[in-house]
Parts: structure tokens; C-alpha cells; sequence
């Protein structure tokens, strides 16, 4: 049910492509996956997502847990009847807050305690209980509890966290899933090869449909985040889909690919659109500014997203300006199908063995005869 083919490696790199099964349809790879932590990917529709052509999105544990709460998903018939999104859909665990609301919690080998950002009530989250809630929702990827550790953490701190994770891992696997739902280990280790190698060894060693690398993109340097990458593949299975958490930029996900990932989300596609930001080839624009008050062109000629096809920037720029809620819709959906856009011509580079490290197709001459 989750096989993993790969259909065409690259010549020049350890990039390739791929199609990963699922029960409610194939992710073609390298693919970038939208997020949609509360169950909506900000903004946006089902029927306007799935235009983007986007095949997997994710939503979060940790927050559907808090609203409207599981149970009310699984009456619903489960998070993709609940959503009204009929494609694969991955649940994160909840790690990341255990990093993203470090001073709302404590940490125990047991568990989480954390604090209610909503109330201020107590939750008490282990393995076993992350299980049960992704049981409930019906995702079709479940994340395995993590303990994702800042960037500022020292070695024996990383090191603490990362033999908890394989603990918490263990705990995970002995949990028993819906028959139609595969569970995802993840690597951590932070900025110490020797961690790292221990992690992605060990989450391997289980054999799981598919292994995920997280504890990137939580304040180290980009340096240190191209490290990782380039170092964990080394370490993992070459038949299992390959899940680089929390990256989003074109340069980061094209390094990525040409080291063997096949997976990637972010919140960046929307977050920016909030705020009026828009992705044209590697550059954000603000579109606040003055200089698109008169501009009639849409954000980028060569995008056929629905907002590209029919709004002008002078007119998002009016929207942003008026803090109209349409125009975060317009720029997220841009914003959402530029990295798409990004992920699918890789693919077809990989396939016509023309992609190399330095893939760049915002500058048209890297790949001249293919449509970006």
C-alpha cells in the first residue's frame, strides 16, 4: 500500500525521481507539500489547492489535539472527509512544539507537559497518546514522536534529546496503526555528524515505509543546515521515500534533492502571502510597496497559477493595502505553486538528465528547453 518506486535517477548527482503510494493516491517525487496545520492550508480551498497541483499536504497533531480535538475529526469520518481533501495527507507529531513552545512545556523521558496556549490548561502528551490521536484523525503518514532540540542546545544536551527520540521511537513502532496508515521515523542529532549518523542508523534499522530528517531550520545557520543534508542520505536506505522537514527555499530544496530527498514542507508559501509577499523566481517581493501602485503585469508572466492568470500586481497591491483577505488568498496560491512549479521541473530535469547541484531554472539558460 506505501511502496516507494524509484522511476529515474540522475547521472550527475544522487537526485531522483519517484512515486510513493499511498491509500488515497500517488505523491509523484521530489515533491514540495503545503501545510496545513489546522486542518486548512491558510486561506485556500480544497478545490483551489488541489489546482496548484499539490498531491500532499500536512496538518498537526499537536493543534488539531487542542481544536476542535480528534474526536470530533474521527465523527467527522476522519481529517480528509473533515477537510474535504481527498489526496494523502501527513500529520507532523507534535515534536516541533515540543521546540517551537519550549517555554510551555517540560520534557521527561516520559512525555510532554505542556501549558494550553489556548487556555492555559495542562496536556500531557507521550508516544503512546500522539499514536492514538493520529489514529483518530486518519492521516494517511504518521510522524513519530520526536524531541526536536534548539540550535543553541550543546552536545550532551542533542545528545539527551536524540536517545530520548529513539526511545520515543521504539515506544511508536509498538503502537499499532490503522491498517491504512504508515508511520515515519525521524533522524535528529542537530549540528553533530556522529549524532546524526547514530539517529539515521537507528530509524533505519526498523524498516518503516519512509524516514524523515528533522531538527533543521530551527536557528542554525545556513551553513550548518547545508551540512546536514548533505551528510544524513549517506546513512539512509535508498528505496525509502526521504522527508526533509520545515525547508522551503529553492536553493535549499534543490541542494536537497541532488543529495537523494524526495520530500519537503514549509509555512513560508503562505505565511509571506499574509503579508503580502510573493515569490518571483528566487526573490520575494513585498507587494506593499509603491512600485506595484501602477504595475499591470501579473506576478510572474510565465506562472499559470489562477492568481497569475488574472490578477495584475497593481491589484493585489490594492488588496494588501486594504489588508483585504483576498489578497493573502491570491498571493498564497501564487506563492504555493511557484515552489510546485519548482518541484515538478526538477523532476522533469531529473528525467531528461540535465539537473545538476547548481539547478537553477530561475535563470533560464540552466534549462533552456524546459518550462519554469
Amino acid at each position: 500500500m506505501f511502496n516507494f518506486e524509484i522511476t529515474a535517477f540522475c547521472n550527475n548527482t544522487s537526485a531522483r525521481t519517484g512515486i510513493f503510494e499511498t491509500p488515497h493516491g500517488s505523491v509523484q517525487t521530489p515533491r514540495f507539500m503545503p501545510v496545513g496545520t489546522l486542518g486548512t492550508v491558510k486561506g485556500i480551498t480544497s478545490r483551489q489547492l488541489e489546482e496548484t497541483t499539490a498531491s500532499m499536504i500536512l496538518s498537526n497533531t499537536f493543534h488539531l489535539h487542542l481544536q476542535p480535538g480528534e474526536n470530533i475529526v474521527k465523527q467527522s469520518g476522519g481529517i480528509h472527509k473533515f477537510m474535504n481533501w481527498n489526496k494523502p495527507i501527513l500529520t507532523d507529531s507534535g515534536g516541533y512544539q515540543v521546540f517551537s513552545l519550549a517555554s510551555l512545556n517540560k520534557i521527561s523521558d516520559s512525555g510532554v507537559e505542556f501549558k494550553n496556549p489556548r487556555d492555559g490548561s495542562l496536556i500531557f502528551l507521550d508516544p503512546e497518546k500522539v499514536m492514538d490521536i493520529q489514529i483518530d484523525l486518519g492521516s494517511d503518514i504518521v510522524m513519530a514522536f520526536d524531541h526536536c532540540p534548539p540550535s543553541t542546545a550543546n552536545e550532551n544536551e542533542i545528545e539527551t534529546s536524540l536517545n530520548r527520540t529513539n526511545l520515543w521511537l521504539e515506544r511508536c513502532v509498538n503502537k499499532k496503526l490503522n491498517s491504512n496508515q504508515a508511520l515515519f521515523g525521524i533522524v535528529q542529532g542537530g549540528k553533530y555528524p556522529h549524532l546524526r549518523e547514530i539517529s539515521a542508523k537507528f530509524v533505519s534499522s526498523f524498516d518503516l515505509p519512509g524516514i524523515a530528517v528533522g531538527g533543521v531550520s530551527v536557528g542554525e545557520s545556513i551553513d550548518l543546515i547545508h551540512d546536514v543534508i548533505k551528510f544524513v542520505p549517506t546513512f539512509l536506505p535508498v528505496n525509502k521515500p526521504r522527508y526533509l522537514m520545515g525547508i522551503g527555499s529553492l536553493s535549499e530544496i534543490a541542494l536537497a534533492v541532488s543529495k537523494g530527498f524526495d520530500l519537503f514542507d514549509c509555512v513560508i508559501p503562505t505565511r509571506l502571502g499574509r503579508h503580502g509577499t510573493a515569490f518571483y523566481n528566487d526573490e520575494r517581493w513585498n507587494l506593499r510597496n509603491a512600485r506595484f501602485r501602477n504595475d499591470f503585469d501579473p506576478i510572474d508572466k510565465t506562472c499559470s497559477c489562477e492568481t497569475c492568470k488574472h490578477y495584475s500586481r497593481a491589484y493585489l497591491h490594492h488588496l494588501i493595502k486594504n489588508d483585504e483577505l483576498l489578497g493573502l488568498t491570491l498571493i498564497s496560491l501564487h506563492n504555493i505553486s511557484h515552489l510546485l512549479r519548482f518541484t515538478n521541473s526538477i523532476s522533469q530535469a531529473i528525467k531528461d538528465n540535465c539537473f545538476t547541484i547548481d539547478f537553477a531554472p530561475w535563470k533560464r539558460s540552466s534549462i533552456a528547453h524546459h518550462t519554469w
